[in-house]
C-alpha cells in the first residue's frame, strides 16, 4: 500500500515543477516578443526587413496598386501605428500624409525614423517636442467648417469656410473630398484658401479642410462634414432636366496620371459608354470651382493634349449631337501639377544615400530594442555591403560612356543621373494608356533625332501597346526603369526585390548609356 504522505509530496513536487515550467515558458515568450515596426511604402519596408531580420514584425502601409504621394491613412493604419514601436518613412516631400498621421497618433513611445535625413535625423524629429510656432506638433489645432446647408441640388455652388479659433499667419490650405468613409481622401485642385467653392455633382460626399505651416506640416484640421445632394426627384417643382432616353450617359476619361510636372503634356481620352456616330467634341478647363469653364481651342476630338502650366486645373469632356446639343458629358477630373517644391523625393534610388537610410533605420531599431543591437548592426552592415557592391557595378558599367543621355516617360530618376554623371530627359505626360496624336509623336520623334535616342524608358509598363506604338513610330526601343515606389507584380511574381530591380535598371540604362 502506498504511503499517502509520499503521494501528497510527489503531487506537490510535480505541481511546483509544472508551474515553474509554465512560468519559464511565459518568460521566454515575453523575452522573444517581436518588435512592431510600421513602414510607409515599399523601399522603406524592404530596407527595414533587411535590418530587422527575425527580431521584428515589419508591416507595409502603401501596398501595390496604391500611390504613396496621395495615400490617405485609414483608421486601421492609425491604430496600427498607435501600437507600434517604430515608424519608418522617407520624407514629407514623398509621403505628404505623414504629418497628419503623426499628429493623429497618441503613441508617446513611438520611435520615428525619417530616412531622408542625415545620420542624426532620428534625434531631430521627435514628434512630441514643441516647435517655434508655440504648438505641440503631435496635437493638431481644430478647424471649424461653417456654411454647410441641409442639402444641395446638382449644379449648386457649395460655399464653405474653415475657421481657426485663433489668428495665425499661415495661408497654406488644402481641401479634401471623398465619396464615403470607405474611400480615400482626394485633394481638390484650385482650393488654396480657407474658402471652399465647389459645384455639386450627383452624389453626396464628405469634405474636410487642413491648414499647413510654413514647413508643410499640418497645423490644424477639421472634422469631416457631409455634403448631401438631394434633387427631390419625386417631388413636384424640384425636378431637374434629365438627359433623353437615347443619351449615352456620362463619358469616361482615361489616361490621368497621379500628378504632372510643369511643362508635361497631359494626354487624356474620353469614351462614351455606348457606341455612337457623333464625333463633335469639346474640352473644357478651369482653375477652380468658382471659375467659369473655358473651351480649349483646337481640342475637337476625343483626345485631349494640353501643356501643363504652374497651377493645377480641372478638365471635362462634352460630346455634342448633330444639333449641337449635349449628348454626353464627363465628370470633371483634377489634373494635379506637383513639382515637389523643386525637391526630388526619389532618394531611395541613390545607392550611396540608401546606405545612410539603412543606418537611420538601424539606429531606430536599436533605440527601440537595445538587446538586439548586435543583430541590427550585423544585418545593416551586410545589406550595406551588398548595396555598396551594386553601386560599384553602376560606376564600372557607366564610366567612360560617350552617350550619357537617357529619355524617360516620367521625371523620377534624377538621383541616378546625378550620382553617375548622366542626363535625364523626360517626355512629360507620355501615357501608357492613351495613344498620342500624330503631332505628339512627331514632337517625340524630333527629340529622338536631336539626341540620337535608342530607347525610351517607361515606368513598369514598357510592354503596353501604346509604348510599342510610340517606339515603332519614332524608331526606338522601349525598356522598363523601376522607380520602386511600389514593387511591381512582375517582380513579385519572380520573387525579386530592391537589389534585383536596381540591377535590372542598370542593365536597361546600358541600352542608352554607351
Amino acid at each position: 500500500m502506498k504511503n499517502p504522505w509520499l503521494t501528497t509530496l510527489s503531487l506537490g513536487l510535480i505541481s511546483v515543477a509544472v508551474l515553474a515550467g509554465c512560468s519559464q515558458a511565459d518568460g521566454e515568450s515575453d523575452s522573444t516578443e517581436q518588435l512592431s515596426v510600421v513602414t510607409s511604402f515599399y523601399p522603406m519596408y524592404e530596407f527595414t526587413k533587411h535590418v530587422a531580420g527575425d527580431r521584428a514584425d515589419v508591416s507595409l502601409m502603401v501596398s501595390s496598386g496604391q500611390d504613396a504621394h496621395h495615400y490617405e491613412p485609414s483608421a486601421q493604419d492609425v491604430a496600427k501605428v498607435n501600437k507600434a514601436d517604430v515608424f519608418v518613412y522617407s520624407s514629407e516631400e514623398m509621403e505628404h500624409w505623414v504629418s497628419s498621421l503623426l499628429n493623429t497618433v497618441e503613441n508617446k513611445d513611438l520611435i520615428i525614423a525619417r530616412t531622408a535625413d542625415g545620420k542624426d535625423s532620428t534625434d531631430s524629429h521627435d514628434h512630441n517636442s514643441n516647435d517655434e510656432e508655440g504648438y505641440t506638433s503631435n496635437t493638431l489645432q481644430s478647424l471649424t467648417i461653417k456654411g454647410v446647408a441641409g442639402h444641395y441640388h446638382t449644379g449648386d455652388t457649395i460655399e464653405l469656410n474653415a475657421e481657426l479659433d485663433k489668428a495665425v499667419d499661415l495661408e497654406h490650405w488644402h481641401w479634401y473630398t471623398r465619396g464615403s468613409s470607405a474611400e480615400e481622401w482626394e485633394a481638390v485642385s484650385g482650393q488654396g484658401g480657407s474658402t471652399f467653392e465647389f459645384e455639386a455633382a450627383g452624389e453626396s460626399f464628405e469634405v474636410r479642410a487642413v491648414l499647413f505651416d510654413d514647413d508643410h506640416r499640418e497645423y490644424a484640421q477639421s472634422e469631416s462634414v457631409e455634403i448631401i445632394i438631394d434633387n427631390h426627384t419625386e417631388e413636384a417643382g424640384h425636378k431637374h432636366e434629365q438627359k433623353s432616353d437615347d443619351a449615352a450617359g456620362v463619358l469616361t476619361i482615361s489616361g490621368l496620371a497621379d500628378h504632372y510636372h510643369t511643362g508635361d503634356t497631359v494626354t487624356l481620352s474620353a469614351e462614351a459608354q455606348e457606341e455612337t456616330e457623333y464625333n463633335h467634341w469639346h474640352w473644357y478647363t478651369r482653375e477652380s470651382v468658382g471659375d467659369e469653364w473655358q473651351t480649349v481651342a483646337n481640342q475637337e476630338t476625343n483626345l485631349f493634349e494640353y501643356k501643363a502650366e504652374n497651377g493645377s486645373l480641372e478638365v471635362k469632356a462634352v460630346l455634342l449631337d448633330d444639333e449641337h446639343g449635349t449628348y454626353a458629358e464627363s465628370e470633371s477630373v483634377s489634373v494635379i501639377i506637383d513639382d515637389h517644391e523643386n525637391e526630388d523625393p526619389h532618394i531611395w534610388l541613390d545607392l550611396v544615400l540608401v546606405q545612410e537610410q539603412v543606418n537611420i533605420i538601424r539606429d531606430a531599431l536599436i533605440e527601440a530594442d537595445p538587446e538586439g543591437q548586435s543583430v541590427y548592426e550585423e544585418n545593416a552592415k551586410a545589406f550595406n555591403e551588398e548595396i555598396q557592391a551594386l553601386h560599384k557595378e553602376y560606376e564600372t558599367a557607366l564610366e567612360g560612356a560617350e552617350n550619357r543621355i537617357f529619355v524617360v516617360q516620367h521625371q523620377a530618376f534624377g538621383y541616378i543621373a546625378k550620382r553617375y554623371d548622366l542626363e535625364q530627359i523626360a517626355i512629360g505626360g507620355l501615357s501608357t494608356e492613351v495613344e498620342p496624336s500624330p503631332s505628339r509623336i512627331a514632337e517625340i520623334g524630333d527629340l529622338v533625332e536631336q539626341y540620337n535616342v535608342p530607347v525610351i524608358y517607361y515606368q513598369q509598363g514598357a510592354n503596353s501597346a501604346i509604348a510599342e506604338t510610340v517606339a515603332k513610330e519614332t524608331g526606338t526601343e522601349t525598356a522598363v526603369l523601376y522607380d520602386l515606389e511600389v514593387l511591381s507584380e512582375e517582380l513579385q511574381s519572380q520573387d525579386l526585390g530592391y537589389v534585383d530591380a536596381m540591377r535590372e535598371n542598370l542593365e536597361a540604362l546600358q541600352l542608352s548609356i554607351q
